[in-house]
């Protein structure tokens, strides 16, 4: 039994397998995950089948296909997902891929959206590096209420 390189712990053959062979991907995780291990097997045509009908083809497949060769794959990290069940008809994973190339370990971290074509998930855009949401910070002054509840004067408490 070969493991899926998608890191999901199941046999390629139950896993990626099909879906990179055509076959339909229950959810937009699904279709990402196999994108990853189409990268990391080579398989270009199924990122290219899997693209959404108005992304355009801005990269040079031979470039993609020298840097596949060069690449060691490392694994795959789901960070989270949103919408992109089999009853949703969009859907957003963001992933981290961890790879070495020309000796040095990287990350490719993208926040990938997912929509239906024909009732077929496919890529339809990502982010890279996605930002996340900004933290407000508020400035307690030293003489107010200390916002632990303590009662005490925030310099006397928390402040120190």
């Amino acid at each position: 039994m070969k493991q899926c390189p998608c890191g999901s712990g199941q046999a390629y053959a139950d896993c990626c397998g099909p879906i990179i062979a055509g076959g339909p991907a229950p959810t937009a995780e699904a279709l990402m995950r196999s994108r990853y291990t189409a990268f990391t097997m080579g398989q270009l045509d199924h990122l290219d089948r899997t693209n959404a009908s108005d992304v355009e083809d801005d990269g040079d497949r031979a470039e993609s296909e020298a840097m596949a060769k060069e690449v060691t794959w490392q694994r795959l990290e789901i960070v989270s997902t949103a919408g992109g069940g089999e009853a949703d008809e969009s859907g957003r994973v963001e992933f981290r891929a961890y790879f070495s190339r020309q000796g040095k370990d990287l990350i490719h971290h993208e926040a990938a959206t997912f929509t239906r074509e024909d009732g077929r998930w496919v890529y339809a855009d990502g982010e890279i590096n996605p930002k996340q949401a900004p933290v407000r910070v508020v400035k307690i002054e030293r003489n107010a209420p200390c916002p632990c509840g303590s009662g005490k004067k925030y310099k006397k408490c928390c402040g120190t």
